[in-house]
């Protein structure tokens, strides 16, 4: 592999971020660590990986803007994982606030097009060669229609990232060069959990154990790299 090869975390200072970030830097990769507003978290990860921090505000197009001319001058850019989110806010969908919506969009929606679309043009493109990953959700449910199964009461979340979805899928359909892919996680232990009833949560791990941060990352760097961890 090349020297000084580059990836892109969204979300890099969050618990399954984090963890990308660390798998990315075992295989010889260099994370950089994008964050919104705990540039401390993301210091500390990018100082632990020997990678380097970058503010990255998917709900700002400024901000996508400064983090892809910053991109640009790295030696090269391997990809970028898709894996930051606002925090998950527990609504029916009669009762999804527009904020919420609106929130939810930005950051897993409008924000992952504008910044793939900037990475594909300054980075991307020269070397007909890179790696988007999104992270999606298994509460989006399964099935052929894509509209079986979903989780009740995740709201403005399970539709942003079917939303995900679709920027993935145009993606691919547009830079058949780009290696696209999506993970789904379950139920992670990690702090999106805290918007949970506990007792609603001891249920589901009656039912089955849920996954760590390290688990997903694994997926997700696979998924990345096209390589088995």
């Amino acid at each position: 592999m090349p020297d000084t090869l580059h990836f892109l975390v969204s979300g890099g200072s969050g618990g399954i971020g984090a963890a990308v970030c660390d798998q990315l830097a075992a295989r010889g990769y260099v994370p950089v660590v994008g964050y919104h507003r705990n540039a401390a978290a993301a210091d500390t990860v990018a100082t632990r990986t020997g990678g380097l921090a970058l503010a990255l505000d998917l709900s700002d197009e400024a901000s996508i803007l400064a983090a892809a001319e910053r991109l640009e001058t790295l030696p090269r850019l391997a990809g970028v994982v898709l894996a930051g989110s606002p925090p998950l806010t527990l609504t029916p969908f009669g009762k999804i606030t527009a904020d919420d919506m609106l929130a939810q969009w930005q950051v897993n929606v409008m924000g992952p097009q504008r910044l793939v679309a900037e990475l594909v043009r300054r980075c991307f493109r020269k070397h007909k060669q890179g790696a988007v990953v999104g992270v999606l959700t298994q509460a989006m449910g399964a099935g052929d229609t894509g509209i079986d199964g979903a989780s009740s009461g995740m709201g403005a979340y399970v539709i942003a990232k079917h939303g995900l979805a679709g920027v993935l899928a145009m993606a691919a359909a547009d830079y058949p060069w780009l290696r696209v892919r999506a993970v789904k996680p379950g139920y992670t232990e990690t702090r999106m959990l805290e918007a949970f009833d506990e007792r609603f949560l001891a249920m589901q791990r009656d039912k089955a154990p849920f996954s760590t941060p390290e688990a997903v990352a694994a997926s997700i760097t696979e998924a990345a790299t096209g390589t088995p961890s």
